[in-house]
């Protein structure tokens, strides 16, 4: 039976129930369909379609500073690179790279990139400017006075989730208009816990109201009984200290089992780095199918200034390549297994954005040391944008000189010179453009630069 005083609930107070209610669903362990049916016996209609659909997509970043992006280079490597035989050249399997097939732009896969067979594809922005040794670049990942990583998880505000924001290892979040605040640990494993007393603190912040609570304590009868869950129900009913005991269900749910890390290439020999950010993105994905966060920044995993990767041959950027590869491999086939909680005829898979920046990728074209420099100050910003961002290298990368994109049209538009700052912005912006499922007036809501018709796919729907 519909609660009034639940149906009537709009704005804020519409989405802190959505947000009580799918935290109570995770913790019982019940499906999304059971919970949307509570919701709309509930809350009515309207509440239900607001929980049902997704009208964003989740989002993972990196942001690799120190030198760390560099690393990303022997995964996504230049055309110019990994197509050539010159023993000079940054990466270590030169002369077998091998085209993409089904891209908008030339691209070319290295041995152990991802995804080679898979409906994910890399876009690679030449966008934004050297910021050498820092580990806060800016340049691909600012929208004028906005940051990328703020206005994305302001568009998700549309799907509340418990969470909406982690960060990990110190990452900069930044500001944007109507971006909730970020929850931040410093190591992947201090995810769960996060999540276990965000959890608690939720359960526990029914209204003051007398009348209200009341209704919530109603919805939770609902979802305890279609999860088959009447002893809690009781223990309810005896004080909300029992709550508490239900947010560590999620424990269970959250943590990465040995199945998962064997899935993401985690064994004797990985490097602790990608181990660590192996973790956190099991625990974020397993977060996402329960519907408790939209966003997961990470900070690395890398930021480790590789100048002497080549200095004993091939074997170090090998190695580390296939660490890299085999993880965010691992990230495409765990989430290709989970059903989408908002679109029960989707996966996960179908429903994340992923993009990476950092400081400097390095020099390409020099492997002695690998230096700091690119050619004419670019860098890059690498995306998934899940069929909403044409894919391959937007620009140009060859011996001292970058080549520039144009938004409108996607082709290689000349020098790079000075056109760094403007292109890190039209590339954030096919970043918001994905998230927001295509949604260009909320895009335009914090960008303001040239038109990116030529980077984005129009009328995308699904």
């Amino acid at each position: 039976m519909i609660d009034e005083r639940l149906k009537e609930l709009r704005g804020q107070s519409r989405r802190n129930f959505l947000r009580w209610g799918a935290t109570v669903a995770a913790c019982l362990g019940l499906e999304r369909s059971r919970f949307l049916n509570v919701i709309n016996d509930t809350a009515g209609s309207a509440a239900a379609d607001t929980a049902a659909c997704a009208s964003t997509r989740r989002h993972i970043h990196f942001r690799d500073g120190g030198g760390g992006l560099s690393n990303w280079t022997l995964i996504w490597p230049f055309p110019k690179v990994i197509s050539s035989t010159n023993g000079n050249y940054s990466h270590y399997a030169l002369g077998k790279g091998v085209a993409a097939t089904g891209y908008d732009k030339p691209f070319m896969y290295g041995p152990d990139s991802p995804w080679q067979a898979g409906p994910w594809k890399i876009s690679a922005f030449v966008a934004g400017n050297n910021e050498t040794h820092t580990n806060t670049p800016t340049s691909a990942s600012s929208l004028g006075g906005n940051t990328l990583l703020a206005a994305a998880a302001a568009i998700q505000q549309a799907n509340p989730t418990l969470l909406p924001v982690l960060t990990v290892g110190g990452i900069q979040f930044g500001t944007a208009p109507g971006a909730p605040a970020a929850a931040a640990v410093g190591a992947s494993n201090q995810l769960v816990d996060l999540f276990n007393s965000a959890a608690s603190r939720t359960l526990l912040q029914t209204p003051e109201n007398g009348k209200l609570s009341e209704s919530y304590y109603k919805a939770f009868l609902g979802l305890n009984g279609a999860a088959g869950r009447n002893t809690t129900a009781r223990q309810y009913g005896v004080g909300k200290v029992s709550m508490n005991l239900l947010s560590q269900n999620l424990a269970s749910k959250l943590t990465p089992t040995a199945a998962d890390e064997a899935l993401f290439g985690i064994a004797t020999g990985t490097p602790g780095s990608v181990t660590s950010a192996a973790r956190a993105l099991i625990t974020t994905v397993k977060a996402f199918s329960l519907g408790l966060t939209s966003m997961m920044a990470y900070a690395g995993p890398f930021r480790d200034d590789p100048h002497g990767l080549f200095a004993g041959g091939d074997a170090q950027a090998q190695t580390k390549a296939q660490a890299l590869g085999k993880m965010m491999q691992g990230l495409y086939d765990l989430a290709k297994s989970i059903q989408d909680p908002s679109c029960s005829s989707k996966t996960l898979a179908d429903s994340i954005v992923l993009s990476v920046d950092g400081d400097t990728f390095k020099e390409p074209f020099n492997r002695d040391g690998w230096g700091d420099g690119t050619p004419q100050g670019s860098n890059m910003l690498y995306v998934m944008g899940n069929g909403y961002v044409k894919t391959g290298l937007f620009g140009d990368m060859a011996p001292g000189a970058a080549q520039a994109w144009d938004p409108a049209t996607g082709e290689v538009a000349g020098s790079y010179q000075g056109k760094g700052g403007a292109l890190g912005q039209s590339a954030a912006a096919a970043v918001l453009y994905a998230v927001s499922k295509g949604d260009m007036r909320r895009v335009r809501d914090f960008y303001t630069g040239a038109a990116i018709d030529g980077v984005i796919n129009l009328n995308v729907t699904g």
